[in-house]
Parts: C-alpha cells; structure tokens; sequence
C-alpha cells in the first residue's frame, strides 16, 4: 500500500474511534503528515485551534497564506475604491490580516468600520492596528443579535467555514436586508461523501501538501492547528470547519434572499483553489 493509502485507512481507524490502529498505520506510512499524526495521537489532543495563538499565527502568516493574503487584500482594496462604502463590517476579522493592509492600500476609508472576532486575543491585535474602528468580542450570531445597524459593505474572509450550515444560513439571512454588497472569501473545496475513502485519500493528498509548506515551523503548525481542523472533520468532534464547493455557497446565498451571486477565483491554495463571493 502507498503512503497516501496507509494514511487515509488510519483516518478511518479514526473516524471509527480506533486510535491505536490509526496510530500504527501512520507509522507504516512514514510520511511528514504521517509523522504528526503519530505525534498527535500520543498525546491527549490539542486545545481548541483558535486558542493557540502561537500555532494559527505560523500557520495564518506562512506558507501558502502569505500570497493568499496579499491578492485577497488587494481586491479588497479595489473595491472599497470602487465601491466606496461609508460603513463596513467584518465579521470573523481575526487579528486584521486581511482587512489592516487593505484599508492601508485603499485610498477611500469608509467612515464606520466594525470589526467582529470572538477571539479575544485576536481582536486586541487588530484594535491597536485600526484604532478608529469600533471592535466587537463576538460571535457572528451574537452581533447580529445586537442592534439593528447596516451596512454599505460586509465581508468575510475564511471566516464562515467555522459556522454550522444551519447556523450559517441564519447569519446570512441576518445580513441581507442589512448590506448593500456583502464580499465573502472561502475555498472551493472539492465535493465528497464525508468519510469516504475518496474523501480520506483527497484529505491526505491535501494535507501533505499543507504540511510540507511550513519547513521549521512544520509541527508547530500541524500540532497546534491542522491536525485538530483535519481529525475534526474526519470524526465530526470539536470540528471547526463546515466547507463547501463554491457552487454550494452560491445557492445559500441565494437561498437568504441575496438577487445577485458572482463567483471569481482568487488564488490557486494548497487546500482548495479560494475564490471571492460577492452578493446583492
């Protein structure tokens, strides 16, 4: 058996809660993704993904991220010059990796600014870096839930992804009798029956790749980050992400009452291509 084959059997040993057989195929598999799942698996698993700082910062600005980021503030600078929006909303901001440089790069700077992260040591970096913007501790849900404010321009930049569908589809039908345009980043990621081996064997191939992007900071990242996204989308525990094909994103948002649904490719990732949803 291959590598990639060994690898994605000891994700269904996972998946079916057998941790000592996932633990002894990714030694016979003796790749680097392999390696850090041996790893992983010895210990007694990794703290929530987002509450280490440490890991998501190696991993956000490095790697494949690095090019990602900078096309992805670029257009988003182009649109705020376009566009020319007084109010704007991030929700799920992070610590401004997208957003800081785009408003840097912008020549027009709407007005009101709210930035939304539920992380608070996030969003303390981003309110120092945007120090007019009015910065909110919260999950989409709960902002949403607040008031009644709108907005010329709402965006989301790989943010989404961690809210449950049906959760989702509740935010976005929040969102659009309140934006005028609302811009959102994600990956169109390929199409799968959950916990198939196709499903398994392209989860490997991806990850492999991931992994490999990150040279001394190779475990850091895997230990402290993608192994908890990966182990959670394999077992659907403390799982982090819900992602989609961008034809899937597109009918959601239609479906909350947006008219308007263009999808652009963004950039070629190491995890799926990212593309840019903008709606109306």
């Amino acid at each position: 058996m291959t590598s990639i084959e060994l690898l994605a059997d000891a994700l269904a040993a996972h998946r079916s809660g057998d941790r000592d057989q996932a633990a002894e195929l990714a030694r016979r598999a003796g790749s680097p993704l392999a390696a850090e799942l041996r790893i992983f698996l010895a210990g007694e698993g990794a703290a929530p993904v987002y509450d280490r700082p440490a890991a998501f910062t190696a991993f956000i600005r490095g790697g494949g991220n690095v090019e990602l980021y900078r096309r992805l503030s670029d257009e988003l600078a182009a649109r705020y010059d376009t566009a020319k929006p007084q109010s704007l909303l991030d929700l799920g901001c992070g610590d401004g990796l997208a957003v800081v440089p785009a408003l840097e790069r912008a020549t027009h700077v709407p007005g009101r600014i709210d930035l939304v992260e539920p992380s608070a040591a996030l969003l303390e970096d981003v309110r120092e870096r945007v120090p007019a913007a009015q910065c909110w501790q919260a999950t989409a849900q709960e902002f949403l839930a607040r008031d009644d404010l709108g907005w010329d321009f709402t965006q989301s930049t790989f943010a989404l992804q961690s809210i449950e569908p049906e959760q989702r589809a509740e935010v976005l039908r929040a969102l659009q009798p309140r934006t005028g345009t609302l811009v959102l980043a994600e990956f169109d990621v390929p199409e799968f029956e959950e916990g198939s081996p196709e499903h398994l064997r392209s989860l490997v191939e991806r990850y492999e790749r991931g992994v490999a992007e990150y040279g001394e900071d190779a475990s850091l990242v895997a230990q402290g980050f993608l192994l908890p996204v990966l182990l959670g989308i394999v077992s659907g525990q403390a799982r982090t992400n819900w992602e989609h094909p961008a034809a899937t994103w597109a009918e959601q948002l239609r479906t909350a009452g947006f008219a308007e649904v263009d999808v652009e490719p963004l950039a070629d990732y190491w995890w799926s291509p990212a593309v840019l949803i903008t709606a109306s």
